[in-house]
């Protein structure tokens, strides 16, 4: 039987990157390990190595852009477990093309996994994470700060969930919920390889150095302690807190800036 005074993490999108790091961060400082994400072969072996480190572990496949399997996602882990303390939504996609090229489906699919996926399952985790004055985490980008060329969707997806997350955290100020929000900046993982193209297909591989991007143990690391100390905000960059303080100041000065550092990606779909 598990250990139900143990508390209890939820992750989406747990099969790889940030997602697997949080799930090993989480499960080796005490707590129970509830993980989601749509390939069961992947998911699958996620679980396996976390078993193998001792950690408690049950995994539920699904996709978070539909609203019962994340409504299955949290009954299950309650039914498991008995209790949520923490729900860190990390599952996201990104896309990489100009939105006047872009079919309107890769919108909604990145609005669907990044902004609806947080919505459906914050939604069925609260009343337990109310019950036990939990955190709920959102993991962002620079993106959601300041609106990326190229990145239309997912720009939008992501200011649309800090958007939800901070009314949320108002409406909640006197309820002891804890939430937040944490932009990792790039991180070598996969979300660059599974980034849309114009026409909604996989761009197949990053248009960047992933070994000189900060490493998803690290982002782990970064984000368990910002929940332990219940922080506000997490921007885990120099480069995205300083984009962050000049859009306050200088945002048109920084929109030159910012399309001219986006279009010296190798491939950039404008110059």
């Amino acid at each position: 039987m598990p250990d139900r005074n143990r508390p209890v993490v939820v992750i989406t999108g747990a099969s790889s990157g940030i997602g697997k790091a949080l799930a090993f961060e989480f499960g080796r400082n005490g707590f129970a390990v509830s993980i989601s994400a749509r390939q069961a072969d992947r998911l699958g072996k996620t679980v396996s190595e976390l078993q193998a480190a001792g950690i408690p572990v049950y995994a539920v496949t699904g996709d978070v852009a539909k609203e019962q399997d994340c409504k299955n996602l949290i009954q299950e882990t309650v039914n498991t477990f008995g209790r949520i303390d923490v729900l860190i939504n990390n599952a996201g996609m990104s896309m990489r093309a100009l939105f006047e090229k872009t079919d309107l489906s890769v919108i909604r699919q990145l609005m669907d996994i990044n902004f609806w996926g947080t919505v459906y399952c914050s939604k069925f985790a609260l009343p337990y994470l109310l019950k036990q004055k939990g955190s709920i985490v959102g993991i962002s980008s620079i993106a959601g700060k300041k609106g990326l060329p190229g990145r239309t969707g997912y720009s939008a997806s992501k200011f649309a969930m800090e958007g939800f997350l901070e009314t949320l955290r108002t409406e909640n100020l006197k309820k002891g919920l804890h939430i937040l929000v944490a932009c990792p900046g790039f991180t070598a993982s996969n979300i660059r390889v599974t980034s849309l193209g114009a026409d909604g297909k996989g761009q197949g591989e990053s248009p960047r150095e992933e070994g000189k991007m900060m490493q998803p143990e690290e982002v782990a690391r970064r984000i368990f302690n910002a929940v332990k100390q219940r922080k506000r905000d997490l921007v885990m960059t120099r480069e995205g807190k300083l984009t962050v303080f000049l859009n306050k100041f200088f945002p048109g000065w920084l929109d030159g800036v910012v399309y001219n550092h986006m279009a010296k990606e190798p491939d950039s779909p404008f110059k």
